[in-house]
C-alpha cells in the first residue's frame, strides 16, 4: 500500500500529434459548437416569443433543445479550452462533474422523448380527449419528473464510477470524461457495480423505447386511416422530426455503448466521440427547422420583424 499512487488529476489525449493541428482540431469544436449554441438558442427563442408555439408540444422541444445546449456546453468549450492551451490535465473534481453533468443529459433526454410520444399520441389518436389530459399542470409536472429522474441516475451512477480512488493510471483516451474511458482505469469493485447500474439501466431504457416504439405505431396507423390530405400532412409533420430526432439518439447511443474502448489515441476514436457528444446537438435544431411547418413559420415571422428584407421560409 506505500507504493500505490492515489491520482487526483488526469491527462485527456488527444489524437493531435502537432500544435498546429490541436489548433486546428480547437477550431473545429468551437465551429460545431457556435453552430449548436446558436440553433438551440434560436429554437428556445422562437417558441418563448411566438404565441402560436405556446403549446405542451412546443414547450417540451424548448426543453429538449435546453438539453441539447446544455450537453454540449458540458464537454466542448473545456476541450477548446485544452486543445487552445496545449493543456490535457482536469482535475479529478472537474472530471467527476463534466461526467455528473453529461449523465443528466442522457437520461432526461430519454425521459422527454418519452413524454413527446405520449403526447404525440393522445394529439392524434384521441384528439377530442387530448386537451382534458395534457394541461399545462400535466407538463410542467412531467418535465419536472424528468428533470428528476435524470438526477437521480446521474448521482448513482456518478457516486458508483467516483466511490474509490483509481490507482491505475490517470491517462484517458479522450478529449473528455467519457464513461467508458473512465471504467477502463476504475478499480474492479467499480467495474462491477457500474456493470450492475448499466445493466439495470439498459432494462429500463428498452422498456422506454419499447413505449416509444408502441406510441408510433399507433399514430402512423391513425395517420394513414385520415381522409383529409390536409390532416395527414399536419400530423406527419408534426411527428416526423421528432421520430428523426428519436432515431438519431438511439444511432448515437449504441455507438456510444458498442464501441470499443481504446488503449491509444486514434481517429476513429475521435470521430466516434464526437458523433454521439457533438452530432445530436448541432443536427436537431436544424430538424426541427426544415422539418416543422409551424417552426418554419414563427422563424419565418421572427427574422421578417427584426431584419430589413423579409425572408422566406426553409420549406415551401
Amino acid at each position: 500500500m506505500d507504493n500505490l499512487t492515489i491520482f487526483t488529476e488526469f491527462l485527456l489525449m488527444d489524437v493531435a500529434t502537432s500544435r498546429e493541428l490541436q489548433v486546428l482540431q480547437g477550431v473545429l469544436f468551437l465551429v460545431i459548437y457556435l453552430g449548436a449554441l446558436t440553433g438551440n438558442l434560436v429554437t428556445v427563442t422562437v417558441i418563448i416569443t411566438d404565441p402560436r408555439l405556446h403549446s405542451p408540444m412546443y414547450f417540451f422541444i424548448s426543453n429538449v433543445a435546453l438539453i441539447d445546449l446544455g450537453s454540449i456546453s458540458v464537454i466542448v468549450p473545456k476541450a477548446v479550452l485544452n486543445l487552445m492551451r496545449g493543456n490535457k490535465r482536469i482535475s479529478l473534481m472537474q472530471c467527476a462533474t463534466q461526467f455528473f453533468l453529461y449523465a443528466l443529459f442522457a437520461p432526461l433526454e430519454i425521459a422527454l422523448l418519452v413524454v413527446m410520444s405520449y403526447d404525440r399520441y393522445m394529439a392524434i389518436c384521441h384528439p377530442l380527449h387530448y386537451r382534458l389530459i395534457i394541461t399545462p399542470s400535466l407538463c410542467s409536472q412531467a418535465a419536472a419528473g424528468s428533470w428528476v429522474s435524470g438526477l437521480v441516475y446521474s448521482a448513482i451512477h456518478t457516486g458508483a464510477l467516483f466511490r474509490l480512488p483509481f490507482t491505475k493510471t490517470n491517462v484517458i483516451q479522450q478529449y473528455f470524461c467519457d464513461m467508458p474511458q473512465i471504467l477502463r482505469i476504475s478499480s474492479p469493485d467499480v467495474q462491477f457495480s457500474e456493470f450492475v447500474v448499466i445493466v439495470v439501466s439498459v432494462c429500463i431504457v428498452l422498456v422506454c423505447f419499447k413505449f416509444m416504439f408502441v406510441s408510433y405505431v399507433n399514430i402512423f396507423s391513425t395517420v394513414l386511416k385520415m381522409l383529409s390530405m390536409e390532416a395527414r400532412n399536419k400530423a406527419i409533420s408534426t411527428c416526423t422530426p421528432q421520430l428523426a430526432i428519436l432515431l438519431l439518439f438511439l444511432i448515437s447511443g449504441v455507438v456510444a455503448v458498442f464501441s470499443p474502448s481504446a488503449n491509444k489515441p486514434s481517429l476513429k476514436n475521435l470521430l466516434t466521440a464526437m458523433f454521439y457528444s457533438m452530432v445530436p446537438p448541432f443536427v436537431n435544431p436544424i430538424i426541427y427547422c426544415l422539418r416543422n411547418r409551424e417552426i418554419n413559420a414563427a422563424l419565418q415571422r421572427m427574422f421578417n420583424r427584426y431584419s430589413w428584407f423579409p425572408v422566406k421560409g426553409f420549406l415551401k
